[in-house]
This record gives structure tokens, sequence and C-alpha cells, in this order.
């Protein structure tokens, strides 16, 4: 006879459970039945009795409840993990090819709730962030040794919502030898991640497909500056196709063709990496970290691509509405001089007042909480508003929001309501979410956390 615990749920909740959500809340449950045991599993069933599932308890959580299994399960056990962590192996083996660095496990997504592992080489990184994955440390530990076999395992389990959970913040070497900086490859270009000193396990695998996306985005940008491929007779013999500027001179830079490019919230640099790989004619990196930049010149640097990156060590928010400015008192001199008005040009301008091709908003989430909604969505609609005014016309705004508060349409929305007050008229190219190893699961709203899309952005008064 079975001796865990039993949860009855409440007759009128919303069957969330049965529709794919893996969370119980306090408020569902009527009654429990024996005693359950914080992190230890019980077993989950309607209001008839009838069974719906197996998952571990933490009354001191909101999350009392967390399943594991939809049928009986006597333990998380070795085996146990281990089957899970096959299955999360195959789905990452099918979608993502040789690929050696990438996240393995995925909490829910990967139907072990609390429990993230990224993979850097073979050096995996942990997070636990629930009593139900600590008290089962011991298991799944093994089992990760067992089916990956990795060099070391290095846990990064410092992160507030362990405090919920009843649980102090830690991180440390789990097993074996864990070196602090590692260099993966992603898209093949080159990346040092440092798993220690990094945000959440070292770097973010999510956005993966994202910074591909950006490649159609990177050349045909030539024309704009008068150059244009013409044929020419070559030195062996017969003609070849050259890139000539509007006075016939050949031009000899090999980017001649490529985006100016300005990477905001930058972190490791890897959309630079990206849009340097693509042909890039030169690129902006930004971030207010000077730790970040370090890594970011590194990264740049082991790809080559040092002569065409500058670093700003900036606050985003500022530097895009300095900017402005700038381009703002350089618009109003050209409009005067236009109109014969006479111009003092003994007066320096304050700023520079730049442009680009294409801009990339890639912010830290501006809502952790409900609450904060309303003020994340001001801080979306200043960065995007203030970057389409620095966009060339017919360039393009790549954007993201990894806030789950901050839900697809209501982002959407503030996108466009930043276009209006730009002048500007945008056409989605792109909508994505995050990348084939950060699966979503049905049901589960709390995992559609990221948001990232293209559009290309014109003038209304050029249109």
């Amino acid at each position: 006879m079975c001796s865990q615990a039993k949860v009855w749920l409440n007759k009128g909740r919303r069957p969330r459970l049965e529709e794919g959500h893996p969370w119980i809340y306090a408020n569902e449950i009527a009654k429990t039945e024996g005693e359950a045991t914080p992190g230890q599993l019980v077993e989950v069933c309607d209001h008839r009795g009838l069974m719906l599932g197996t998952g571990y308890w933490n009354p001191a959580s909101q999350m009392t409840v967390r399943i594991v299994a939809y049928g009986p399960l006597e333990s998380m056990d070795v085996a146990f993990f281990r089957n899970r962590f096959e299955r999360a192996a195959s789905h990452r083996t099918r979608f993502l090819g040789e690929e050696t660095s990438c996240r393995l496990v995925y909490g829910e997504a990967d139907f072990l709730p609390g429990l993230v592992v990224d993979r850097f080489n073979d050096v995996l990184v942990v997070q636990v962030l629930t009593l139900g994955m600590e008290v089962a440390k011991d298991a799944w530990l093994q089992a990760l040794i067992e089916v990956f076999k990795p060099m070391g395992i290095y846990e990064r389990s410092d992160v507030g919502v362990r405090t919920l959970e009843g649980l102090e913040e830690r991180t440390g070497i789990l097993y074996g030898e864990c070196p602090r900086l590692i260099e993966i490859v992603e898209n093949g270009l080159k990346v040092q991640v440092d798993i220690e000193g990094g945000q959440k396990t070292g770097y973010f695998f999510d956005q993966r497909e994202n910074r591909a996306a950006i490649k159609p985005l990177v050349k045909g940008w030539g024309a704009r500056s008068g150059i244009k491929l013409q044929e020419r007779e070559s030195d062996e013999g017969g003609t070849r196709l050259v890139p000539v500027n509007a006075n016939g001179s050949e031009v000899s830079f090999p980017y001649w063709d490529g985006a100016t490019v300005l990477e905001c919230f930058a972190h490791t640099g890897s959309f630079t990496l990206h849009a340097c790989d693509y042909g890039a004619k030169k690129v902006t990196c930004l971030d207010i970290s000077e730790h970040a930049l370090q890594t970011a010149r590194h990264n740049v640097e082991i790809n080559g691509f040092t002569e065409r990156v500058e670093f700003v060590a900036a606050d985003a928010f500022e530097y895009l509405r300095q900017q402005v400015a700038g381009r703002d008192e350089r618009q109003v001199r050209a409009n005067a001089k236009a109109s014969g008005t006479k111009v003092d040009t003994s007066k320096p301008l304050a700023i520079e007042g730049r442009t680009w091709d294409i801009i990339i908003l890639d912010p830290p989430a501006f809502a952790k909480t409900k609450r904060a909604v309303e003020g994340a969505c001001r801080g979306y609609k200043d960065i995007n508003l203030q970057a389409m005014k620095l966009l060339n016309e017919g360039g393009y705004l790549v954007t993201a929001s990894c806030s789950y508060h901050v839900r697809p349409e209501l982002f959407l929305e503030t996108i466009q309501e930043a276009a209006k007050d730009a002048g500007k008229i945008i056409r989605r190219i792109d909508w994505r979410g995050a990348g084939k190893d950060h699966p979503q699961l049905a049901g589960v709203e709390e995992g559609h956390y990221l948001k990232f899309g293209i559009f290309e952005v014109r003038s209304r008064k050029e249109l």
C-alpha cells in the first residue's frame, strides 16, 4: 500500500493541471491525507479522489506542489532522473544536431520543475530552484554524471527565488573540474563563458536561433553609399565584378556592403559577433557593465573582428537619448542652412548624433512582478522609440523582451506605440520566442517569457 500523503484539490478550481500546468497553488488544495513531508512526493487527486499525478510538496512555497509525474511515482531516484535526462538529451540531439553547448534541462518543460542544466562543452552548470530538487540532489547528481559523463559540474544556485522555497543561495563545484572560463562555439563563432561570474549560468542560450536570424539584414547597404558592382577586366584575362564608388574608383574595403550596427545591452557581445560574421561594416557594442564589455572584447578578438567593433560603456537609455538630441540639433542646423538662416558653426555639436542601419535591443527583464509591468512598458517604449529615431531610413530594429509578465501582445503593442510617437511605419519581418533547447510546455504561460522581433522602420514623411 502506498505510504505517500495525498493532496485533494478543490472542486471549483480551474483545471490547470489537466491542461498541462504542473504547479498547484495552496488555494487550490482542499485537504491533505497523511503526513506530507516538505520536499517529498505526494499523490495528487481531484475532489472525487481520481488520481491526477505525483508531485513534491513544500507548504512554505506559494507553489505548494509541483508535478513530476502524471501517475504514481514512489521516488525521484537515480533511475527516474536518468530516464528524464536521456529524454532531454534526445530532444537536443534531434533539434540541435552536433551542438555540444546548450540548455540540457529546462525545468518544467523537461518535466523536471526546479532544475536547470546548461552544458558548456564538457562542463555542466546547474541551478536548483526548489526544495524538492534540493532534497533529490544526490539522485540527480549521480544521474547527470552517468548520462552526460561531464568533466565537471558547477552549481549556480545564486538566485533570489530560492528564498521563497526556504533555501539559501549557493554556488560551487559539485563534481570534477570546472574551469571558470570556458570557450564554446555557437553558430560557428567562438564565445568565452564565465560560469562563475557571468549572469545566470554564465550565458544565454535562449537567443541562439534569434542571433542567427539577423543574417539577412546585415548585407545590401553599399548602394546607399553610392557603391555598385561593375564588370572590369582582370589581370588574368576575362572580367570580374568589383565594387566601385560614385567616382568610379574601386573600393578595397571588404565589408563595403555591410550595415552599421548598434547592439545595446550587449552582455558578452553575442549579437555583435554574429553581425560581424555576417559582414557588418561597423558595430557599436554597448553595455553598462565593464565586466561584460571585457568579455565582449575578448570574444571579438578571438573571432578576428577587432577592427570593426567599437565598445561603449554607458547606460543604454541615456546613450540613446543623447544621440537623438545630437541628431535633432544637427537637423535644426541643416534646416536653418537650407532656409538661408545664418548658422553659428563656431559652437560644436554637444553630441555626435549618430545613426545606424540596424539597432539591436536585448535588455534584461524590466518586470519581475505583475506590479512592475506598467513601469516596464514605459521602459520598453522609451528604448524602442529612441532606437527608431536613430535608424537610417529603411533600417531594422531588432528588439526583445525577457519579462514574462509583459505578455507578447502587450510587448508588440508597446512597440507599435513607440513607432507612432516616433513618426514611423514599421513592418514586422520576424517574431520569435526562445530556441529549441528551451521548449515551451503547452498550458504553462510562464515558460513563454522571451519575445523577439525584427521590424523594418520607415518614416511616415518618406512614404
